[in-house]
């Protein structure tokens, strides 16, 4: 279980050694910077480029302000485009501890798992964040219930 938002998921461990697609740490971040990263556009970032992105720090008001600069900057370098904007959620729906979304139940309800209220609470907001992106993105559900074990939240 990764222990700052730089860490991955063993549910990602498929695709991290190459970065071939955007880790939940570095989607995380492009959510809370408020910018649309297309997968062709990080593909065209080197190797370096993709680890920076993964290890800057993306929390205080400045951070993600250098967050936001720095990867438009890249992408910018490397594409000649520039990456649209995402309208940033004052309040996102992984930073609500005290409520699971519709979109979890539901995508736990069909493997099987009923999310207690507790268990919603214990994750991290990054856990939180994975279990949505990967309870709405149609390609992404094969990772849903191995991030609930991942989690401790379904039994292996």
């Amino acid at each position: 279980m990764p222990d700052s938002i730089s860490d991955f998921f063993q549910f990602e461990s498929d695709f991290v050694d190459s970065l071939r697609c955007i880790p939940m740490c570095v989607r995380y971040k492009l959510d809370t910077c408020g910018v649309k990263l297309k997968l062709p556009h990080w593909n065209q970032l080197s190797q370096t480029d993709r680890q920076t992105l993964v290890e800057l720090p993306c929390e205080t008001s400045t951070e993600i302000q250098t967050y936001r600069s720095h990867l438009q900057q890249m992408v910018q370098a490397h594409s000649g485009e520039t990456p649209s904007d995402l309208a940033i959620d004052p309040h996102p729906d992984w930073q609500n501890a005290t409520q699971i979304p519709e979109s979890v139940k539901a995508q736990g309800e069909s493997v099987g798992v009923l999310l207690a209220p507790e268990q919603w609470a214990s994750l991290t907001p990054l856990q939180r964040f994975a279990l949505i992106k990967l309870s709405r993105s149609q390609h992404e559900n094969k990772n849903f219930l191995p991030a609930l074990r991942e989690f401790h939240l379904a039994s292996s």
